[in-house]
């Protein structure tokens, strides 16, 4: 890039926190550095809606975050800033009242919020202003593209966003950096805007696995799995995507190359076996999807015609979707569930690719999120590993996929995948 900024720098979580708690910096520098990295990146990267006001940035030293800095996606209430949810129909929204409830839960945590960050229209397909900062020609994928190039370029650590589809999983293979999907329900949704009842879910990036980790830790109270050197080695399915189709060469070869360095460190690696169910429930999730919108986004599909494309179509889709054609997908849904479930029973984790490739040029398309799908339909934790590239240079990023409600567990796994990866 010549002369210009480096775009990509991620900010370790866990190198601020040290530096925090050991007195070695502040909140209050934390805070300007963000604000300095935001100045010198925003320019090309238009990673966030808006910024709090300078007086409201008073962080606060207490809680295991204690001051770190983070990135909030646009359709997650932050008390005194509109949530604007990326859609011209919400540029007039009065600012919000109070925080959603996640953003207490990190709040406690020490979490200071630093403002909004660009999230697609209602967080379906339609893209924003963000580039991506490890291409900015190509793009950061959605809908949570403003988090995934907050925390790639270092303009903070942490960042917050959603995943209904692969809103978080494929923005973090996309952009280099890591992200947890929550298992669904796992934390209330109150003072978010939704799309899928059964299918929203809560997300967070960082630089790490381990970064994480740490996070997860700040936020319930569970044990930091992040430097569990003694973890004994993991038993992982890997799941190639073979019947969906859709998985390009370079990222196959990373999910290869991954299996194979995993197996030399001890783990124990089977391939996943039901890959057709797995294509089942990928294509049951699109459905409920546009059911559940069509009815949760009933006054926007009243003004239909005056939302982007993407949206219009998936609430038309919905709306015309019927009861039975719904049935039948939860019915599907549940019978994946009931099979992924027996299967990590005797495994810890299912190991595969996050996106099918890198990030497509051009920033018209966020990119498919189908190798997320079927995962998000089953409500399950997923986590997004960065440490590949193709042969471009574009990061690949892999997902880790367990037990629901078993965020700890997974993450200590993936800790050490990530460890054993390049």
């Amino acid at each position: 890039m010549g002369g210009r900024v480096k775009l990509t720098r991620p900010w370790p979580l866990r190198e601020l926190v040290g530096e925090l708690r050991q007195g070695r910096t502040t909140p209050e520098a934390a805070a300007r550095r963000a604000l300095a990295r935001i100045s010198e990146t925003e320019p090309e990267l238009h990673a966030w809606v808006e910024q709090a006001p300078l007086d409201d940035l008073s962080p606060d030293s207490t809680g295991p975050l204690g001051g770190v800095p983070l990135g909030v996606k646009d359709i997650i209430d932050l008390a005194g800033l509109p949530t604007r949810c990326g859609s011209e129909l919400r540029a007039e929204a009065a600012p919000a009242d109070t925080d959603a409830a996640i953003l207490t839960a990190w709040r406690t945590a020490g979490a200071v919020p630093l403002g909004k960050t660009v999230s697609t229209e209602f967080a379906f397909f339609a893209p924003g202003p963000t580039r991506n900062p490890a291409a900015p020609g190509h793009t950061p994928g959605g809908s949570s593209s403003g988090s995934a190039a907050a925390v790639a370029s270092g303009q903070a650590p942490l960042a917050l966003g959603s995943q209904t589809a692969g809103s978080v999983t494929r923005p973090a293979s996309f952009c280099g950096v890591a992200s947890l999907v929550m298992s669904h329900g796992r934390y209330p949704v109150t003072g978010v805007t939704g799309l899928s009842p059964s299918l929203d879910s809560h997300g967070v990036f960082a630089a790490s696995a381990a970064d994480l980790a740490l996070a997860w830790s700040a936020l319930t109270a569970e044990p930091d799995v992040g430097t569990d050197g003694d973890r004994r080695p993991p038993r992982i399915l890997v799941w190639a995507a073979d019947a969906l189709d859709v998985v390009e060469a370079p990222m196959r070869d990373a999910v290869t190359q991954a299996a194979k360095l995993v197996r030399e460190a001890g783990a124990t690696v089977e391939p996943f076996p039901d890959e057709r169910l797995m294509a089942e429930v990928t294509a049951a999730h699109p459905v409920v999807m546009a059911y559940e919108a069509a009815r949760e986004r009933a006054a926007e599909l009243a003004v239909a015609e005056r939302l982007s494309v993407p949206l219009a179509r998936l609430l038309r889709t919905g709306a015309a979707t019927s009861d039975a054609e719904y049935g039948a997908a939860r019915a599907t849904i549940a019978r994946g569930a009931a099979r992924v479930a027996e299967l990590l029973g005797s495994y810890d984790l299912v190991l595969g690719p996050a996106a099918p490739g890198a990030a497509p040029r051009g920033l018209d398309t966020t990119g498919d999120p189908a190798l997320s799908r079927g995962w998000q339909a089953l409500g399950l934790p997923a986590i997004a590993l960065p440490g590949f590239t193709d042969p471009a240079g574009l990061p690949l990023g892999l997902q880790v996929v367990g037990r629901r409600g078993g965020e700890t567990d997974l993450l200590g796994h993936a800790c050490w995948v990530e460890r054993s990866l390049p």
